[in-house]
């Protein structure tokens, strides 16, 4: 099994990327921090003749590397009821490569599992529940598996390490990993 992390977060050191920590402790991961990658907006041309012109920017370059692995863990915090934006944006891509001759996207989605850990302060275990259903149905349309996710509780930085619910589940999910490792 080989798995690719995309962490969506704004922020370094963050709640979402704490509860990643746990769950990914001694397994061996590829890590795709999108702050640090530069992700245009989808500029939508899917109804165009000529589909989408090429975009200079890191997309091509994030989504060859999440295609290599078979295990997926998107991690975000809950932003405004939603993924974050910088997620959203690498997802909304998606719809370029849907498009892209080189290579059958669906097809190699839905031979991956993906996971979900999300971050979030309003009442997260129901507030983020939507958030945890949006990808679900991303997911299905391409016929990728959602596996699981772990929703904690956690606003201001370090919160994270209060949420003992949280902590527990992605404690659960490290040994799964670790067992199909």
């Amino acid at each position: 099994m080989s798995i690719a992390v995309i962490y969506g977060s704004s922020r370094e050191d963050g709640n979402t990327e704490a509860l990643a920590e746990v769950t990914l402790e001694g397994v061996p991961h590829q890590k795709i921090i999108l702050r640090e990658k530069n992700i245009l907006p989808i500029h939508d041309q899917r109804h165009t003749e000529g589909g989408f012109d090429p975009v200079d920017d890191d997309y091509d370059e994030v989504i060859s590397e999440v295609l290599k692995h078979d295990t997926l863990v998107f991690v975000t915090p809950v932003y405004w009821y939603t993924v974050s934006g910088l997620l959203k944006n690498f997802i909304d891509r998606w719809s370029q490569s849907l498009r892209d001759p080189r290579y059958d996207f669906k097809a190699l989605l839905s031979q991956k599992k993906a996971y979900i850990l999300v971050a979030g302060g309003d009442d997260p275990r129901v507030k983020a529940l939507p958030l945890i259903q949006q990808l679900k149905y991303t997911f299905q349309f391409v016929g990728m598996e959602l596996a699981g996710y772990v929703i904690g509780k956690a606003s201001k930085p370090g919160d994270m390490k209060y949420d003992s619910k949280a902590l527990t589940e992605a404690k659960w999910l490290n040994q799964q990993f670790k067992n199909l490792v």
